[in-house]
């Protein structure tokens, strides 16, 4: 579903478990957040944006107004 993080994650060469690993959660839990199966908290969104040094709406904005569309 996120498809910003997934180009992201890539670039940096980080595996699910790397980002777990720098999160502090399991891949498991990673892995449910990428694909948009585990709700995105504010917090895991800044935490997550923080590791790619940019603002949450840069990685997450553009797949909710997109998920908001599919809604309507």
């Amino acid at each position: 579903m996120f498809t910003k993080l997934k180009e992201k994650r890539y670039a940096k060469k980080y595996t699910n478990r790397v980002m777990a690993e720098k999160l502090g959660i399991s891949k498991a839990f990673y892995c449910q957040i990428e694909n948009g199966s585990r709700k995105l908290s504010y917090e895991m969104a800044v935490k997550i944006a923080d590791i790619f040094n940019c603002k949450p709406d840069n990685l997450f904005y553009s797949d909710f107004v997109q998920e908001k569309r599919k809604e309507n």
